[in-house]
């Protein structure tokens, strides 16, 4: 079973994220979207969970998968590769940082804040990028 979990990283926004500071995502229209889904689960349990419980918890939500049938769908869920947080829209869009601890779990971190700069700026914590929304330019 492969695994999106982190320890003791930092994904900071994307280099293309369009925001300043961080913004809530909008909650959607007839279902949420992933980005609020994640930002509710998250915001609500800092530090209580792994990138592969929001991660699965948002998949099984959008999924209604049933209590009783998710132990198997999680299984079958990380039986192929699954993208890490580092594609959220949280990073890509809305300009929250993730913190990952050292058990992995995790916590939103606010593009602007002091924590951000702090945790930015922490050579004992793997710095990584959220991914860009667009490519970057071809250096030819």
């Amino acid at each position: 079973m492969g695994s999106t979990n982190y320890i003791g990283a930092f994904i900071q926004v994307a280099e293309d994220c369009p925001v300043g500071t961080a913004e809530q995502p909008p909650a959607g229209g007839k279902a949420p979207t992933v980005a609020a889904l994640q930002h509710e689960f998250i915001s609500t349990h800092p530090y209580e969970f792994t990138s592969d419980d929001v991660l699965f918890q948002v998949y099984a939500l959008r999924q209604s998968v049933s209590a009783e049938a998710r132990p198997a769908a999680r299984e079958a869920f990380f039986g192929k590769d699954q993208a890490c947080l580092r594609s959220s829209p949280l990073g890509k869009r809305y300009g929250w940082g993730i913190h990952h601890d050292a058990q992995g779990r995790v916590a939103l971190v606010p593009l602007g804040s002091d924590e951000y700069r702090r945790l930015s700026s922490d050579p004992a914590v793997k710095q990584l990028k959220a991914m860009r929304s667009k490519r970057a330019p071809s250096r030819t």
